[in-house]
C-alpha cells in the first residue's frame, strides 16, 4: 500500500473507495463477458459491423477491469478474487442474451453502457476533490463508456434506417 499516495486522499475513507471500485470491477468483468458472448451469438442484417463493435468494446472493458484492479491494489485493497462475487457486488448486473437479433443485442449493450455511465458518474462525484488518482482513472473510463454508448446508438440507428430502406418505407 502506498502510504504517502494514500495520504493525499481527503474527506473519504480508503475502504469506501476500494468498495466502490470493487463494484465497478465486477461490472467491468460482467460487461466484458456480455460483449464477448453477444458477438458470438448475434444474428441478422449487418451483424459483421455489430461483431466488430462488440469485440472492440469487450477489449475496452477488459482494459477497464485492469485499470480498476491496479487502483484497488494501489489503495491496499484486493480486487474481487472469485467470479461468483461479481454477481453479488455488481452495480449493473448481467442479462444473458435472449434475443440474438442484432438490434436486440445492440439495445442490451446500450443499456449496459448507460448503467456504466451512471455508475462512473457517481464515483466521480464521490471522489471529486477527495481522491484525485481514482477520479482521474474513473474519468478516463467514463469517457470510454460515453463513446461506447454513442457508437452503439449510431450503429443501431444505421441498421434500423437500412432495414426501413430495404422495406421501402
Amino acid at each position: 500500500m502506498a502510504r504517502v499516495g494514500n495520504s493525499i486522499i481527503k474527506g473519504i475513507e480508503v475502504e469506501e473507495v476500494i468498495k466502490l471500485l470493487n463494484k465497478a470491477y465486477a461490472d467491468e468483468w460482467l460487461a466484458y463477458y456480455q460483449y464477448y458472448i453477444e458477438e458470438k451469438v448475434v444474428k441478422g442484417i449487418m451483424k459483421d459491423a455489430a461483431i466488430a463493435e462488440l469485440q472492440e468494446h469487450a477489449a475496452d472493458e477488459l482494459r477497464h477491469a485492469d485499470m480498476v484492479a491496479q487502483r484497488i491494489l494501489q489503495l491496499g485493497g484486493t480486487p474481487l478474487l472469485n467470479p461468483k462475487k461479481w454477481f453479488v457486488h455488481t452495480n449493473c448486473g448481467y442479462e444473458e442474451p435472449k434475443d440474438f437479433d442484432v438490434l436486440a443485442i445492440l439495445e442490451d449493450a446500450i443499456k449496459g453502457e448507460q448503467c456504466a455511465i451512471k455508475t462512473y458518474s457517481e464515483i466521480i462525484e464521490i471522489t471529486r476533490n477527495k481522491d484525485i488518482v481514482t477520479y482521474d482513472i474513473v474519468s478516463q473510463i467514463l469517457a470510454d463508456e460515453v463513446e461506447h454508448e454513442e457508437d452503439l446508438v449510431a450503429l443501431q440507428e444505421d441498421i434500423s434506417e437500412f432495414i426501413t430502406q430495404i422495406r421501402g418505407n
